[in-house]
C-alpha cells in the first residue's frame, strides 16, 4: 500500500479515535457539558485537528451524507426501488466495522435525545434523501418525481427511523438484522405476518 493509503488510513483512525472519545465523554458527562476542547484532549489531537474533521461539535453527531449507503447504493445493479434500498443497506452495514456500527448507533441515539441535534438533523435530511432519491431513481430507471420512488424511500427511511428509536431503546438488538428483515418484509409487500 502505498502512501496515500496509508494517509488514509491514518485519517481514518484518527477520526474514529475523536468520535470514540467524544461519545463517551457524552455518555459520561452529557452533550451540553462536554466541550470540544475536552474531546480533542481525550482523542490527544488538537483543537485545529478536531475542526479539520468535525467543524462544530453538532458536526460529531447529525450527518450531512452517509457515504457507506450512497456508495453500497451506487454499487447496486438496476432494480426495483425498494430491493434496491434494501441491498444498499445490507452492503452499507456489512462494510462498516463493528466499531463502526457502534458510532453510528450512539450517534443516532444523541441525535434523537438532543433537541437541538434532532432538530440539526432534519434540517439536513433533505440533502441525503435528494442524494439517495436521484441514486435510486437512476438505477431503478425512471425519474426522481416518480411515486414509486418517493413512496419507497419514504416508507424504507420510515422503517429505518423507527427500528434506529427501537435499537436506542435496547441496545442489545441487532439493528442492521432488524433493518434487513423489515426491508424484506416491506419488499415482499407486507404480506407476510
Amino acid at each position: 500500500m502505498g502512501e496515500d493509503g496509508l494517509r488514509e488510513r491514518k485519517k481514518a483512525r484518527t477520526r474514529e479515535a475523536i468520535l470514540r472519545e467524544a461519545f463517551r465523554l457524552f455518555r459520561e458527562q452529557g452533550y451540553h457539558a462536554t466541550t470540544t476542547q475536552m474531546i480533542a484532549e481525550a482523542a490527544e489531537v488538537s483543537p485545529a485537528t478536531l475542526f479539520r474533521y468535525f467543524p462544530t461539535k453538532e458536526h460529531l453527531v447529525v450527518l450531512d451524507r452517509f457515504p457507506p449507503l450512497t456508495e453500497a447504493l451506487a454499487a447496486q445493479p438496476p432494480g426495483a426501488p425498494v430491493p434496491l434500498l434494501r441491498g444498499a443497506f445490507r452492503a452499507a452495514f456489512a462494510a462498516l466495522s463493528p466499531e463502526e456500527i457502534t458510532a453510528g448507533h450512539d450517534r443516532e441515539v444523541f441525535a434523537a435525545t438532543v433537541p437541538e441535534l434532532l432538530a440539526a438533523n432534519v434540517r439536513r435530511s433533505p440533502g441525503l434523501i435528494a442524494e439517495v432519491r436521484q441514486l435510486v431513481a437512476d438505477k431503478a430507471n425512471c425519474a426522481p418525481e416518480d411515486p414509486r420512488v418517493r413512496d419507497a424511500i419514504g416508507a424504507v427511511f420510515g422503517i429505518v427511523a423507527m427500528i434506529w428509536m427501537q435499537w436506542a431503546q435496547d441496545p442489545g438488538l441487532d439493528g442492521p438484522a432488524e433493518i434487513d428483515t423489515a426491508l424484506a418484509h416491506l419488499e415482499a409487500g407486507l404480506n407476510r405476518t
